[in-house]
Parts: C-alpha cells; structure tokens; sequence
C-alpha cells in the first residue's frame, strides 16, 4: 500500500482518525483543510459504546481521557436557580446523556492530529474544488491552483461537505433539518463550575454553562427550536444575531452569556441536522462521517460514528482495495440508521413545549436515576451505542 495515495478532506475528527488507521497499514495520507489551522474549542463531544473500543485499539484511550473536559454531572435549575434534576455522567454505564469520556471538539483534534503528523501530509489554507476520477485515479484541482492526483479521495469535511457536493450534488438532497439549532462558545467560568454543568430549560429554548475541567474557562451554550432558517452557514457574526434574537428574554445567566458573544474566543452554530444518503461513495470517491451519515448532535452519536466508520472503512480499503468503500458500507449502515433514529427520537423531546410539558421532563429524568427505570434505559441505549460488532483486521494488509 505504500505506492497507494490517498487524499482526505477534513481535519477535524473523521479527517484525521481515518489517517490514523491508513497510515497503520501503509497508505500515503494527504489531509487538506480549508481553515488556515487546527480549530480550537467548540463543542464538547462524546465516545460512547463501540468508539470506546476503537479508541483503545488506537492506543489513544489514555490521551483521550487525559484531555477530557472530565466532566462528572450536570444540574437542571429554572429560572430561579432551583434544581429540578441532576444527571452524572456514571449514570447508564458512561454512555448516558453525560458521557463518560466528554472532550471538546478541539481537544480531540489535537490529539489525532498529534498522533498522525508525523506519517500524514497536512496541507492547511487550501480545499478540493474539482473532482475529475479516471479508471486508474482521481485528478484533484485545489484552490489554491495546484493539482494532484490519488489513488482515492474521502470527504470527511462535515455537514456542509465540499466533496459531497461536487460529486453527489447540492446539500438540499441529503441534509434533513431536525427543527433546532445549537450555538457552542468558550466564556470565563465566572460560576467555578469544577467538574460540573448547568442548565436552564425554558419553552423552545436552552442555555447552559459547562466547567471545562479545573480551569477558568467554561462553554457557554444555547439551543433553540425553530424551522428551518435560510442563513450564510460562514458568516459568524449573522449567526450570532440569530442567537441573540431566539434568546431575548430568557433569564437565570443567559443575558450574561449574551455579553460575552462578542469577546468569546470561538464559535460554534448549526443545525441539528441528519444525512441521508443511499450511498455514500461513487466510484473512488467516498464519504465518512458528518459528511456521509450525520445522525445530528442530538443524538449524542455524531463523534462516535466518525470514530467507528474511520476504523472499517480504512481496514476495509486495506483488505480489498477496489472494493473497499462498498465493503465499508454494508458493515456501517445498520449501525447508522439505528443511531439516526435514536437522533430523530431525541429530536421529538429536546426542548419542551409548553411549560406543563417542562415540569414533565423534570419529573422523567428524576425517574430515570430509579434502579429499574434505568436498566431498561441502559439496555436501550447500549443497543444503539454498542450495536456494531467490530471486525478485526490485520495490523498490515496482505501482499496482493
């Protein structure tokens, strides 16, 4: 495979966990990303269930944990500042609503990007805008001019993929809007929240404030149901009036957590949002991730599947080479569309209603720390989270 180039589009987490493991068995990785450098903060994201253990088999179960925003619970309050509910993240065997191993997006990135520099080529400030696949390649034109040909080429470039719109078509035919929207931003942790989050739940809206672990920062965060809203997905400052607007009013800390918009050292806004695709490659040109198979950020899922598609579809390509990405998706789907659905669930119940429906959230996530009630939780949620069995594949392909 040394002779075998392979380009990635996408340096956040799909991007550079498939150079991980191409890189293992040989492949030549080139990785392009269209931001000038690696993204710090964002949102934090979650390994539940089998991306544990691919974690483990990438040797980087130990780093992962060390940069953990180590976050033990959360508490639910009104407006007033009173609990309503509490969850931890040792409720469901790690894998419930907070996650055992919770990391900022960043933070993850870092520590892929850290354990594939040295084998990968990164190329930064520079993106894919022609696509032209032959019998025997796929010639790549990149902004900046220059052009290059590989063997195959990956889109893991998110939600709004590049790749997936030169080679499939417009994002209107996959991307399937969930009725909400989250903003994610780094604030002072004027709380001292130590370990530990906070959130206020108010009709059709949310607000939060999570420690990021014993340092004087924290994530502020905002949710909010609305349809579908035609907006310039790069234009920050837009997105932010677009929070300000859906979060006038809302009390507890909210309003501070509108001042600090303006001074936050990163943004994150988006769409709870699905992928649907009946394929996810064509020819030697395939997807992985947010890019191919977003199951949205409600279904707690979205890093997970990233971690477990980079993992088959690099050993997959590894074991057979022309049919690789076809391989990848059979051995995928089923766990996909399970975790999609638990997204489309989830979305149903995320912001309450009416404030009846409010103090009835409160009451269930109460019930759910009771024994039984969270044993028929736990068998749910593992059945998604933990519903792939992990092929083995060799550490080295074999000589064809």
């Amino acid at each position: 495979m040394a002779d075998t180039k392979i380009l990635i589009s996408g340096a956040s987490v799909a991007g550079p966990a498939l150079a991980f493991w191409l890189t293992r068995y040989g492949f030549e990785v080139t990785v392009v990303e269209r931001a000038p450098s690696l993204r710090p903060g964002g949102q934090a994201v979650d390994l539940r269930g089998t991306a544990r253990e691919v974690a483990v088999r990438m040797g980087l179960d130990e780093r992962i944990r060390e940069a953990c925003t180590d976050t033990k619970g959360e508490t639910l309050v009104d407006r007033k500042n009173r609990t309503k509910a509490t969850l931890r993240s040792d409720d469901f065997g790690g894998d419930g609503l907070i996650a055992e191993i919770e990391i900022l997006r960043g933070d993850l990135t870092e520590v892929l990007y850290e354990a594939t520099r040295e084998k990968t080529e990164y190329v930064f400030g520079d993106r894919i805008t022609a696509l032209d696949e032959r019998a025997d390649g796929v010639d790549v034109t990149f902004a900046s001019g220059s052009r290059r040909t590989f063997d195959a080429v990956i889109g893991a470039d998110g939600l709004h993929s590049g790749v997936r719109a030169l080679v499939f078509g417009e994002e209107s035919r996959y991307v399937r809007h969930l009725g909400s929207y989250l903003a994610f931003f780094t604030v002072p942790n004027r709380l001292g929240l130590r370990n530990w989050a906070i959130g206020f739940d108010d009709v059709g809206r949310s607000a939060g404030i999570r420690g990021i672990r014993d340092g004087d920062e924290a994530m502020g965060y905002f949710g909010f149901a609305s349809q579908k809203i035609d907006y310039d997905y790069r234009d920050v400052e837009a997105q932010k009036e677009l929070v300000r607007r859906f979060a006038s009013g809302m009390e507890w800390e909210a309003p501070w957590l509108l001042e600090q918009l303006d001074d936050a050292p990163d943004f994150y806004f988006d769409s709870c949002a699905q992928v649907i695709m009946e394929s996810w490659s064509r020819g030697r040109i395939g997807l992985l991730g947010d890019a191919a198979f977003c199951p949205s950020p409600l279904s707690g899922q979205g890093t997970s599947l990233a971690f477990v598609g980079a993992y088959v579809l690099a050993g997959e390509l590894a074991a057979d080479f022309d049919g690789g990405l076809k391989r990848y998706e059979a051995v995928m789907r089923e766990f996909v569309e399970k975790t999609q659905e638990m997204g489309r669930d989830n979305a149903e119940s995320i912001f309450a209603k009416s404030r009846t429906a409010l103090r009835t959230r409160y009451l269930m996530m109460r019930l759910m720390r009771l024994k039984p009630v969270a044993a028929l939780a736990s068998r749910k949620m593992r059945a998604v989270v933990s519903g792939i069995d992990l092929p083995d594949y060799p550490d080295r392909p074999k000589t064809p």
